[in-house]
């Protein structure tokens, strides 16, 4: 546990956050009505910091699980070997709010719509991830099979537009959409060169296919 937190301290930190707040969350039904977005309110200019704390609570050990381990797999490489301590931590704090900004938009006259978990900030992780490696392995749930990532990254947000314009399950589609989107346009500002590495690096598999 010391080695993560010495290479990869801010998505440690975040990590044992939303752990810890999602745990207490659970069991505590007051404090789980206080941190949960709730668009209707927060296009009214209330309880704005939901946008935020939202993304620090889940709906049950499921719910957190995935998205935990996703982070695992992703945040804490990302953070030490390919963005940064700080520019991870900008882009996972930027991406959240920018994530639920198009719910509560769309939402803002729901005055029962919730929304909650770290979906779309962990999306943007991911995204930033296959800006560095394109080509690397990545499986779909349920499917052993490799494929690479920008393709999934497609997939992904193909399926995500499809969902959420078909209202499928009790999910928010367009966090993961809009929080994949950040994590592209985040990771291009804090590290420019990483988009001509990403089409260079496409561009010469392709290459290599073709001959």
């Amino acid at each position: 546990m010391e080695q993560y937190f010495i290479q990869a301290p801010v998505a440690s930190v975040i990590f044992a956050i939303t752990v810890a707040i999602s745990l207490f969350a659970f069991y505590n039904d007051n404090l789980y009505t206080r941190l949960i977005l709730q668009p209707y309110n927060v296009s009214r200019g209330k309880y704005v910091y939901t946008v935020v704390t939202s993304g620090f609570i889940h709906a049950d050990w499921m719910h957190l699980i995935f998205n935990m381990l996703t982070f695992y797999f992703f945040a804490f490489n990302l953070e030490a070997n390919m963005i940064g301590h700080w520019q991870f931590g900008v882009l996972y704090m930027v991406s959240l709010i920018l994530s639920d900004l198009p719910t509560v938009v769309k939402h803002k006259n729901d005055l029962w719509y919730r929304s909650l978990g770290a979906s779309g900030a962990v999306s943007a992780v991911i995204f930033s991830y296959i800006m560095f490696q394109p080509l690397s392995d990545m499986y779909l749930m349920f499917l052993p099979i490799p494929i690479p990532a920008i393709v999934f990254g497609v997939l992904y947000l193909v399926y995500c537009s499809y969902a959420s314009k078909r209202g499928i399950g009790n999910i928010n589609h367009d966090a993961h959409f809009f929080g994949a989107l950040s994590g592209v346009i985040i990771t291009i500002i804090l590290i420019p060169h990483s988009a001509h590495d990403f089409i260079q690096t496409l561009s010469e598999k392709a290459q290599s296919l073709l001959h």
